[in-house]
């Protein structure tokens, strides 16, 4: 069955409309298969770090428009973010990428940061904050303290453990922002992670984790789990590491790029001088006398020297020939609902719709159906635009219930992330010790733009340490930053 395989997909690459790519010179062709922020990064790197070893770059995008998991969508002639939402105020290389690209940094709007809070339970809101509509400072700041002192006394000093857990956890990831002397260039996930010393968090869940750190059992199974509900559709179970960067997602001046994030992929492409195949799904990827072709969904060839893999291998269908091996792993699938309309005050026990907070959190029960429900804005007194996290689909009836008013509906299904369990098990980023790369081998370690960011950049660096024979633990020569370009560790 193998031979027949093999004689079938020979015989696709013989009978395919080939592209003829120069890889006779000592600049080698990089194809990059995926354009969200690992594959655009990996471009951008690319180019940034190297004045002359990289030749021709081609990014492969199965979709019509770059970006990957960073989407908006438009409501009601409103446009929001669809996928991948916001960022930490330490997220270096994307915070740089507003700088190097020009584009406007959007934080929370003053009415967001202060927006109303509750827990619900299913039958009952266990936590809410109070809500008072001002536009005095005066009784803006009173509402705050207030908050500040419910959510102590609820939570008493494990919320300091929480913010020490968190401030720990983003101290070892901020090595990654090291200079070349220090920060060495590597070859697997795990090699990354113990460098840093965030290996030991992927090894135990979160839940274990903040046992050790002394957390409440009440901190633990509401706040943290509403938090790891909505930023990774999962419970305490999943992996310290994970569960660490889902409770830095809810730290103070997170931010997004106005407009959208995805700008940020496409603007990092459109710098990068690359060759774009948008609506052009690769089939196959075959390493044949030394170098890699790539077939296509519009029946072309291409061959390159260097392969980039930058979309998770777990929902493509790409033959690889000869074959690689990665882990088995399943995505963790968020089901995001976009409403234009009005909550029903009564599904919640309550009389009125301002009654309702402006983010309702969950906890772990199978009473509730949806994650997260939050006003992503509000048009008048009754009329709101809502965003809706779920495990599962939410069907009409059941939205009929959660909704007095539904004018618009959209819904999308994300394969958003990896389902997290501990201990953690990682795909190499070298999938088959020539030059096939996998950049979302770093992705069971934690999810964000972020570290899909930081992982690019490693791959980049490992991709023109291995070129140039050196190895990739050395120190290597890299260009150093243009006028054009941007210096991270400047800015750190």
């Amino acid at each position: 069955m193998k031979n027949l395989y093999l004689v079938l997909s020979l015989i696709l690459i013989s009978t395919a409309t080939t592209v003829a790519v120069d890889l006779e010179s000592s600049s080698p062709t990089v194809c990059i298969i995926g354009s969200g922020i690992g594959g655009s990064s990996v471009a951008h790197f690319l180019r940034t770090y190297s004045s002359s070893g990289i030749g021709e770059i081609r990014i492969f995008e199965r979709h019509a428009v770059v970006g990957g998991r960073t989407a908006t969508v438009t409501l009601s002639g409103e446009t929001f973010e669809a996928g991948a939402s916001i960022l930490h105020p330490k997220n270096y290389h994307t915070l740089n990428y507003t700088k190097y690209l020009n584009l406007s940094v959007r934080g929370p709007p003053p009415s967001e940061s202060d927006s109303s809070f509750g827990i619900w339970n299913g039958r009952e809101f266990v936590f809410k904050t109070l809500s008072f509509n001002s536009n005095l400072p005066i009784i803006q700041r009173a509402v705050s303290f207030a908050n500040s002192v419910l959510i102590f006394f609820r939570y008493g000093f494990s919320l300091f453990r929480m913010n020490n857990f968190v401030d720990n956890t983003v101290n070892s990831f901020l090595k990654y922002y090291e200079d070349f002397e220090s920060r060495p260039v590597f070859e697997t996930v795990e090699e990354m992670l113990k460098w840093s010393g965030l290996y030991n968090l992927t090894r135990r869940t979160l839940q274990e984790e903040l046992l050790d750190f002394r957390f409440s059992p009440r901190i633990t199974e509401e706040l943290v789990t509403v938090i790891t509900r909505i930023n990774y559709g999962q419970s305490i179970s999943i992996s310290g590491l994970a569960g660490a960067v889902s409770l830095a997602g809810s730290d103070s001046g997170v931010w997004s790029v106005e407009g959208g994030n995805r700008q940020m992929a496409a603007g990092l492409i459109s710098h990068s001088d690359v060759k774009l195949h948008l609506n052009e799904e690769v089939e196959s990827v075959s390493f044949i006398e030394e170098k890699y072709q790539l077939n296509t969904t519009k029946g072309k060839s291409y061959q390159c020297g260097i392969t980039v893999v930058a979309t998770p291998l777990d929902e493509v269908n790409i033959q690889f020939l000869p074959g690689i091996s990665i882990p088995e792993r399943k995505l963790q699938h968020t089901y995001t609902t976009f409403i234009r309309g009005l909550l029903n005050p009564a599904y919640f026990g309550l009389g009125s719709v301002s009654e309702v907070p402006q983010l309702v959190g969950t906890v772990e029960t199978p009473d509730v159906p949806f994650s997260s429900i939050s006003v992503l804005k509000q048009h008048k007194e009754n009329d709101m635009s809502y965003k809706v996290f779920s495990r599962k689909p939410l069907d009409d009836a059941l939205l009929d219930q959660i909704f007095s008013v539904r004018n618009e509906t959209i819904k999308i299904d994300w394969g958003a992330y990896p389902h997290y369990h501990a201990p953690e098990v990682f795909a190499p980023f070298i999938l088959d010790g020539q030059h096939l790369y996998y950049v979302n081998a770093f992705e069971n370690a934690a999810s964000t733009m972020e570290t899909s960011a930081v992982a690019a950049e490693n791959i980049a660096r490992l991709i023109l340490s291995r070129l140039s024979g050196k190895k990739p633990a050395s120190t290597v020569t890299l260009k150093s930053f243009g006028d054009d370009a941007y210096d991270v560790h400047a800015d750190l």
